[in-house]
């Protein structure tokens, strides 16, 4: 049935505009209006369409502290998720609250510029009871690791964990398992993972000779193994996503600020240099959430959130995911509304996002569908599946709508769902594209955050310690052979010499007189002149002289 044909509850109705209807006050967009009307603060979306009319004073509207209970903007692609986005981001910043968001295609800047005036503008402000003004709002321009415009974020490898680098290099279960093994060797060590050489020379370690039985008690390492590992982080690091991990680590409590007036900030995470990787900025901003998670202290129902969050491109998370990555993402998000923040993610269709994390988003925005393939036609009933059930005939409405327009339900004051309303949204009043190159430049380098965070700091850690440590035990390897070699010689040198046969001592001078033949002879002439005289003397024969 078409919007008219069948009000809430399938009770047939009038059109707008029946006397009784209006009198009674009891008209099928009149009762969806009153599930709206809420008496405390509320963001205002639009006006409710019924009857292919717009209701100005039937105004869509979304309760401030119902905000961290978390939402869902879906929609294909060109149907307007990014002014949801921005028209959303200004009415938190207006009423104080921090908001952060991701700036995938590089057209969200112009949320820090007011609007640009125009017939198109006022003709919609017109339809749906807007007062608009030309707003810009207080930002902070961010970047991955320095890549493009903005203040560098960077995490740690410590910090972004096993869990999510193992998304991000795309491994197996058993892989994971065996990362998370050595960042537990790397912690129970002291071995600092800083940035993506620390990991690699940790995982080097622990399957070289050295490394290898540090791990036998809990497990061991294999080599296949450690090779995919460091295969990964190398091509993952060819990417260009070193410079993501490293220090000063970004402090995510800088999303938390108001501004001099009392506004809330609005963060813009610039990503169109890294719009090609989307598993890495996906689950980079996981990591944002989960470290503000482990940050923020408990604080229940709030009259309004810390900040909310939205997750653009959300289906680019879950795509491949594995089992521990399904429930981190699961437990995140169930547990951080009571920190105080809330978390939108925005994607194409309902059917991209886990049922587990679908049942945690009590608010939802959703925009015009195709039905142009079976496939589409399947995603299009799974779709309205998950609304509660309303007049309209939501199959023939989600594929009508035009762009700015969207089914809307949230949470009423009370917690429960609203009444399905279609709904033509405000306009954005700030810029609705990008700010010049120069001027976001500017913006960048005249923020307070730049000077902290701009230079990339390289101190000591796994990788610095492990190689002194190789270097030392290679230096006194050497020691070991040389000492080796030296005694070895000696030993050899003392057994050449016990084998060698003992040579003659050189007779003295006088010996070698004595023993000549010459001396002999005279000796022998001496002794017989001799003799004869002491003998002539001794027996009287010696010869007188005359």
């Amino acid at each position: 049935m078409s919007v008219s044909e069948q009000p809430p509850g399938g009770a047939p109705g009038g059109a707008p505009g029946e006397a009784s209807g209006e009198a009674s006050g009891t008209a099928p967009w009149a009762q969806i209006a009153a599930g709206y009307a809420f008496d405390g603060a509320a963001l205002d979306l639009g006006a409710l369409l019924w009857d292919g009319r717009c209701h100005p004073d039937a105004q869509i509207r979304i309760p401030l502290p119902m905000l961290n209970r978390h939402g869902l903007v879906a929609g294909a692609t060109g149907t307007g998720k990014t002014k949801t986005l921005q028209l959303i981001a200004e009415q938190l910043s207006a009423h104080g609250v921090p908001v952060f968001l991701a700036d995938i295609k590089g057209d969200v800047s112009g949320v820090s510029a007011p609007g640009a005036d125009g017939e198109k503008v006022r003709e919609r402000a017109g339809q749906v009871g807007q007062e608009w003004t030309a707003t810009g709002y207080p930002c902070e321009f961010y970047g991955l690791g320095g890549t493009g415009p903005g203040i560098p974020v960077r995490a740690t490898v410590t910090s972004f964990g096993p869990v999510l680098l193992s998304k991000v290099l795309q491994l197996n279960q058993t892989q994971e398992q065996s990362l998370g093994l050595i960042f537990h060797y790397a912690d129970a060590k002291g071995l600092e993972l800083v940035d993506l050489k620390d990991l690699r020379a940790v995982v080097a370690f622990l399957v070289s000779d050295l490394g290898k039985a540090e791990l036998k008690g809990i497990g061991g390492l294999s080599t296949v193994t450690a090779g995919v590992i460091l295969r990964a982080l190398t091509a993952f690091e060819q990417q260009g996503a070193g410079g993501f991990f490293g220090e000063p680590e970004f402090d995510t409590s800088e999303f938390l600020r108001t501004a001099a007036d009392g506004r809330g900030v609005v963060s813009v995470l610039e990503l169109p240099a890294v719009q090609d990787k989307p598993q890495l900025f996906s689950t980079f901003l996981m990591w944002l959430l989960a470290d503000l998670y482990g940050d923020l202290p408990e604080v229940g129902d709030v009259e309004k959130p810390k900040l909310v969050f939205f997750f653009d491109e959300a289906h680019l998370l879950f795509n491949g995911a594995s089992k521990a990555f399904l429930e981190s993402i699961t437990q995140t998000v169930r547990l951080i509304r009571s920190k105080g923040v809330g978390v939108f993610f925005v994607t194409q269709t309902p059917k991209d996002v886990p049922a587990d994390v679908l049942a945690q988003l009590g608010n939802r925005v959703q925009h015009a569908l195709r039905a142009f393939t079976p496939d589409d036609a399947k995603a299009l009933k799974a779709t309205v599946r998950t609304f509660p059930n309303s007049g309209y005939d939501l199959e023939e409405v989600l594929t009508g709508l035009g762009t700015g327009e969207a089914v809307i339900t949230v949470l009423s004051e009370k917690g429960a769902p609203t009444p399905v309303a279609a709904t033509r949204l405000r306009a954005p009043q700030s810029l609705m594209g990008p700010i010049p190159a120069e001027e976001l430049e500017a913006a960048v380098k005249g923020s307070l955050l730049y000077g902290r965070y701009a230079e990339a700091v390289d101190r000591e850690s796994a990788y610095e310690k492990l190689t002194a440590e190789q270097q030392e035990a290679e230096a006194a390897a050497l020691r070991a052979v040389a000492e080796k070699e030296a005694a070895a010689a000696e030993k050899a040198a003392a057994k050449e010499a016990a084998r060698a046969p003992r040579q003659k001592e050189e007779p003295s001078l006088t010996e070698q007189v004595v023993g000549s033949g010459i001396f002999k002879s005279l000796a022998r002439s001496i002794g017989t002149q001799l003799g004869r005289e002491i003998s002539r003397s001794i027996f009287g024969t010696a010869r007188r002289r005359r």
